[in-house]
């Protein structure tokens, strides 16, 4: 059987120019035949290849080389078996690829369950050329989304639950949008604004796109629209991704939740040679959670335990604005002294928010801002972790008790919420220097670590 590129090759020198719509030079989403032909995309999800196949003019069976009769399922539709060839996407995965469009500045469309769709591009992506598109999509003006952290930076009303909608009449470039969205220009623009908020409530599609922001390690801000139902089917057909708010909302619970050990290997440590590290995948393929187990830690018994979340400047280059460094490494030396636990590394760069937004913050508090306002201005909560993993990780390893090695109440909370026993909380302090004594006072202040 033809393979589903060669398929598409074929029915392109079938038609000839007429193809040029769904071809690389026509339609929204060029990328999507384009991919398949340079073998970047294996597996295009369903309504990909239902927008491919209409731009050829073909039966979306025939595309896939399927036979011509068909079953029907109870509700009237097609039923075909497609897991060979398209592979299987599940939500998590179909949140995982849109937010990753995302990053790349393209368009997703979000539908929710009140019948909204809309179209959105994240703010700090944005450009004129995405928002006159838009423009022209949409039922409606667009609008910047924000949070209500950032909003009541730029001294916004909060009319609405969770974001905030900024009308088009505020903005109206591309420039303006990113300013909007990113707190780092605030103190040399103090003039901007005032800006005011659209009262009516904004749609659970509206929440799920800054949401998706979120995911996608950006700024929690996107610029949307409301567009009608021949102007999200045209971008299905164009290739364009279509994903329900619901998808995205439980994306990191889902994740959490269907984390699975991949490997495992000996690695010996410094100051810890009986050591194995395991690896924990979720389906959607995202980034692996780490499990260093050190010694032989007995089942059955409080094992001696550390979450710690990723840290690239203070685990990997020394950097002294945090004390993370100095925890993984204590934590290593002290569970190997006792002799035997496990320490779990998160992939949580910057508390949640990922490395560039924490750079970010970190250009606020060269500004005089601190850590907790530094990612509240920046439109996140001052901690956007959940601890999920790191249960699914223990329990999986067959451990429901702990002596948890933190300073933090919230991970103790975190794990005992969802059924994992902190028998002791041990403390996990270190010296503070000329650069992170500030930092750690407002995480003792204002955040309630036990320093």
């Amino acid at each position: 059987m033809a393979s589903l590129k060669g398929r598409i090759q074929s029915r392109l020198e079938t038609l000839g120019k007429s193809a040029r719509r769904a071809s690389i030079d026509g339609g929204l989403n060029p990328d999507a035949i384009r991919n398949v032909l340079r073998d970047r995309s294996l597996s295009p999800r369903w309504n990909t290849l239902e927008g491919i196949a209409r731009g050829l003019d073909w039966r979306v069976e025939a595309l896939l080389g399927l036979p011509s009769s068909r079953t029907t399922k109870e509700d009237g539709k097609s039923d075909y078996s497609l897991a060979p060839i398209v592979g299987h996407h599940s939500s998590m995965v179909t949140v995982d690829r849109a937010s990753h469009e995302f990053r790349r500045g393209r368009p997703i469309n979000i539908r929710d369950s009140s019948g909204t769709s809309l179209l959105a591009v994240p703010s700090e992506m944005a450009t004129d050329k995405a928002i006159n598109w838009l423009v022209e999509m949409g039922i409606s003006d667009p609008a910047v989304a924000i949070t209500h952290h950032r909003a009541r930076t730029l001294k916004v009303r909060l009319y609405t639950d969770q974001i905030v909608l900024i009308p088009f009449k505020f903005w109206r470039s591309a420039e303006i949008a990113k300013t909007i969205a990113d707190p780092t220009a605030d103190l040399s623009n103090p003039l901007r604004g005032p800006y005011e908020a659209i009262r009516s409530a904004a749609s659970e599609a509206s929440i799920a796109a800054v949401q998706l922001a979120k995911i996608a390690r950006l700024l929690p801000s996107a610029i949307l629209v409301e567009c009608s139902q021949e102007v999200e089917q045209s971008f299905k057909d164009e290739g364009g991704y279509t994903i329900l708010d619901s998808e995205i909302m439980s994306y990191e619970m889902d994740t959490a939740a269907a984390l699975k050990q991949i490997n495992s290997a000996r690695v010996p440590l410094e100051n810890a040679e009986n050591t194995r590290i395991l690896s924990f995948r979720s389906p959607d393929g995202g980034r692996e959670h780490l499990a260093i187990v050190i010694g032989d830690p007995p089942i059955g018994l409080p094992v001696l335990a550390r979450i710690h979340s990723e840290c690239f400047t203070g685990d990997l280059i020394g950097s002294l604005k945090c004390d993370c460094g100095q925890q993984l490494r204590g934590a290593v030396s002290q569970i190997s002294q006792e002799g035997a636990g496990i320490l779990l590394y998160l992939r949580q760069e910057g508390r949640g928010i990922g490395l560039t937004n924490k750079l970010r913050a970190y250009a606020l508090q060269d500004q005089g801002f601190d850590t907790v306002e530094a990612n509240e201005r920046l439109g996140f909560e001052s901690d956007e972790r959940i601890f999920l993993p790191a249960v699914r990780i223990l329990k999986q390893l067959g451990y429901q008790t702990v002596r948890l090695m933190t300073n933090n109440p919230d991970k103790v909370e975190g794990l005992q919420s969802s059924g994992i026993d902190v028998v002791e909380r041990v403390p996990h302090a270190f010296p503070s220097n000329d650069h992170n004594a500030f930092y750690l006072s407002v995480k003792k202040e204002k955040s309630g670590h036990l320093l």
